[in-house]
């Protein structure tokens, strides 16, 4: 399916009628889009794998639809709770992806206007609690691409700055590399009435909450995430994808980042990365062909020290010990801040 996870289609989704599917979460990761990098993370994937499962799962105590059916177990069909050990294997329910076409250099969405169900609706939603240092919002307020109105600000923002609600953002899911548009255009992409962008605006902030309050058990700092939707075969919002891990949020602990935050501060350091960006202001669409250099590896303790991080947030977070004498996050993360 893409660099982190991969999709086995049990049931292929129809026009009218939804599908199944299972994600095979893997211990692959990717930063600033660029697909699967060297190394792999011992654990992360069953990381990924049960930390979203334990928020599903949250989501549906509370009465939010999720694309969520369990997880797959010996061939067996599972909660969490109901899990002997740590799996990477969901079972979902599987809905269209609509890619759009590509004419003259430009995405053109046109092809939405169709439809009326069962699809992934082609953005993600970041819901911004603060301002943490590597936020895209700083290069966007600069560049004069956020208003600093729209973050309820009057004068340039602070690294770790925290805002006094939290921001929704919206960006593309379906290109080459995500970009930030309108809560207006996206509404007339996938036409969208006020009404159900206001019942997404909703569920994010309850996610957002959701999430919060969780971590915050363990003093952990939610600072941002993204929330991804589809319609169901009634045209009934469903949150999908993945939920609440260390890839889908950026989090904190006393200003140290948990999430791939730490491979993207190893990788700013790098020629390759300064590739990235030359490449991405020449050709929005095609960049990767011009990037003639290759991600380098990371170094192997600053590997092991994150394959550690995903697995002791899952024990912490879940409340189980899935992976065994694994250090406190604490512990691990004083030296993950030697290394930074």
């Amino acid at each position: 399916m893409g660099s982190v996870k991969d999709l086995i289609i049990l049931k292929k989704p129809e026009k009218g009628k939804s599908g199944i599917g299972q994600f095979s979460f893997s211990d692959r990761y990717s930063v600033f889009d660029w697909g699967e990098m060297p190394d792999h993370i011992p654990g992360k994937g069953a990381s990924l794998c049960l930390v979203s499962a334990y928020f599903f799962e949250k989501l549906e105590e509370i009465g939010i639809r999720t694309h969520y059916l369990g997880l797959r177990e010996n061939d067996k069909l599972k909660k969490l709770k109901e899990l002997k050990g740590p799996i990477n294997c969901m079972e979902i329910k599987l809905l269209r992806v609509i890619s759009p076409e590509i004419k003259k250099n430009e995405y053109d969405y046109s092809i939405y206007k169709k439809e009326y169900a069962n699809f992934l609706i082609p953005f993600e939603i970041i819901y911004r609690n603060s301002l943490p240092q590597g936020s895209s919002t700083f290069r966007r307020v600069k560049e004069r691409n956020l208003a600093l109105k729209d973050l309820e600000l009057n004068k340039m923002p602070l690294p770790n700055q925290v805002l006094k609600r939290p921001f929704l953002d919206i960006s593309t899911k379906l290109e080459v590399s995500d970009r930030y548009i309108t809560w207006k255009k996206a509404e007339k992409i996938v036409n969208l009435d006020r009404n159900e962008i206001g019942k997404i605006k909703k569920i994010v902030l309850l996610i957002d909450e959701l999430i919060s309050r969780e971590v915050e058990r363990t003093g952990i700092i939610n600072e941002d995430g993204k929330v991804e939707f589809g319609f169901n075969e009634e045209r009934k919002l469903m949150v999908v994808d993945a939920l609440g891990t260390l890839d889908e949020c950026r989090f904190t602990f006393k200003g140290i980042p948990l999430s791939k935050e730490i491979a993207r501060i190893f990788y700013r350091k790098t020629t390759w990365y300064q590739d990235i960006e030359k490449a991405k202001k020449k050709d929005k669409i095609k960049w990767k062909k011009l990037v003639k250099t290759s991600p380098p590896f990371l170094s192997p303790r600053l590997k092991e020290l994150i394959s550690i991080l995903y697995c002791s947030f899952t024990n912490e977070i879940t409340q189980r010990e899935w992976f065994k004498n694994i250090p406190s996050l604490k512990e691990i993360l004083k030296e993950i801040k030697e290394f930074l």
